[in-house]
């Protein structure tokens, strides 16, 4: 028994050996198709950091509500459990693929009564029970390991994919709040302008029964009035829609305490994302390490399709034991050994394997383009967020300064007015542009708060998102 177990393992390790051999292409990462360094210029602020440091996005999204509304996400949200059960389903695929790598061994037994003199007894008992390996293929070129790599890189593949939607959940939450925010203040504004309308549509129409006014007075009033009425219905609308927004990315009913009362206390809980000098920080997106797992598994692939080429061998090793009786079934002589190896090689078929060879290099060189318009596409939505970013400061000191012009302009024109120094259409005109600078100021001010939350979302550095090896 030891002598036989010293031939088996004799005749099997040297073969495990060999099959570190892979006919896989050495993969080198490809260069960025992109510049080393984010573009400068006017449209963009110049950055003091070397490289983009890791965060979270308690980090950026500082308030304590916000913060709260992301945890209840991250355990509720549907898509995060369809993400988190694909990811499952490729670690296991993994060590599905793997477990072909080594050799399954089998047990079984019987007992059989055969028929003696017309009837069934003890005397016509037999007793087998075998085990071993019934069929092993030898990995002499890389075949099967190929296999794991390309199943463990696509699990990392799945793995930087959920990572791209806990990511882009976050991103939307805080988007819907920020977006929640304004609208309240654009709701704040359409209620204050429609009880302002409703003042100078009462004077107007008491100037016209005085006979001081023209009944064009009245309606351009009533036009400002039913223009702010519809602004209000718009803007309720809006905030109940927003409420829908953040129930769906929440997965469940949250409190309405944790939604906030401005624009202003979004931007002022946001911290800053720096951007960095070096194009590297592209590579840690987690969108991008998912096309260059797949561009990995590509590459094994090719050596799963190169290895079929070649012949394929297999090992049986069995030990069997036989007796009438259940005492000597275990004895030396009842026991049978059998070693076996099996080859086959495929001398024709019609060049089928050559070419399942090139569909994977063709797979290969489309994973390699896909790769590379990820980096392509992440260097233009981060160059675009900093060109934003860029502007921004001055963009929204021009609104501020506006609005506080419009205001100066209407309060003047609307102390005239009364005094009838001017007409009431100068005091509508003035009142309209109030409206439309304040309307303006709170877009930039979202703009402001969407720009942080984009470029959290295409540098794609939050920790709380790293990889978990499968």
């Amino acid at each position: 028994m030891k002598r036989m177990s010293i031939r088996l393992m004799a005749g099997v390790l040297p073969a495990l050996a060999l099959g570190a051999c892979s006919l896989a292409p050495k993969y080198v990462q490809p260069d960025l198709p992109v510049p080393a360094s984010w573009p400068v210029g006017d449209a963009y602020l110049q950055q003091s950091e070397a490289s983009l440091p890791v965060v979270s996005y308690k980090d950026i999204f500082r308030d304590p509500r916000l913060q709260s509304l992301v945890e209840e996400a991250l355990a509720n949200n549907r898509d995060l459990r369809v993400a988190a059960a694909n990811v499952a389903a490729a670690r296991a695929q993994v060590r599905v693929t793997r477990a072909n790598q080594f050799p399954a061994v089998g047990i079984s037994g019987s007992a059989t009564d055969t028929e003696t003199g017309g009837g069934f007894g003890l005397n016509g008992m037999s007793y087998s029970v075998q085990g071993g390996i019934s069929s092993f293929e030898l990995d002499l070129f890389g075949k099967l390991a190929n296999a794991t790599r390309s199943d463990r890189d696509t699990a990392l593949a799945t793995e930087s994919a959920a990572r791209t939607v806990r990511l882009g959940l976050v991103a939307d939450l805080a988007q819907a709040w920020a977006t929640y925010a304004a609208d309240t203040d654009l709701l704040k504004l359409a209620q204050a302008t429609a009880a302002n309308a409703k003042d100078s549509v009462r004077l107007s129409s008491a100037r016209l029964k005085g006979g001081v006014a023209a009944r064009t007075e009245l309606r351009q009033a009533e036009q400002v009035l039913e223009t702010a009425n519809g602004d209000l219905a718009t803007q309720t609308a809006a905030l109940a829609q927003d409420i829908n927004a953040i129930r769906l990315l929440v997965g469940a009913e949250f409190d309405r305490a944790l939604l906030p009362t401005g624009i202003d206390e979004v931007n002022s809980s946001l911290g800053e994302v720096p951007a960095g000098l070096s194009t590297q920080v592209l590579l840690r997106r987690p969108d991008v390490v998912q096309a260059e797992y797949q561009l990995r598994a590509a590459n094994a692939d090719i050596g799963v399709a190169r290895a079929q080429l070649f012949p394929t061998i297999s090992l049986s090793a069995l030990i069997g034991f036989a007796s009438q009786s259940l005492s000597s079934l275990f004895d030396t002589a009842s026991r049978t050994t059998t070693l076996g190896a099996d080859g086959s090689w495929s001398v024709f078929n019609a060049g089928g394997r050559k070419a399942n060879v090139e569909v994977t290099k063709a797979q290969r060189d489309a994973a390699l383009a896909t790769y590379e318009k990820a980096i392509q596409t992440a260097f233009r939505e981060t160059a675009d967020a900093l060109a934003d970013q860029g502007t921004l400061t001055e963009r929204l000191r021009a609104a501020t300064a506006f609005t506080s012009a419009a205001q100066d302009a209407a309060t003047l024109t609307e102390a005239s007015y009364r005094r009838g120094i001017v007409g009431s259409l100068d005091n509508l005109v003035a009142q309209r542009s109030l409206y439309s600078a304040r309307q303006a100021e709170i877009a930039v001010r979202l703009t402001q708060a969407g720009n942080r939350i984009a470029l959290y979302r295409v540098l794609g550095g939050d920790q709380a998102t790293a990889p978990a090896q499968p």
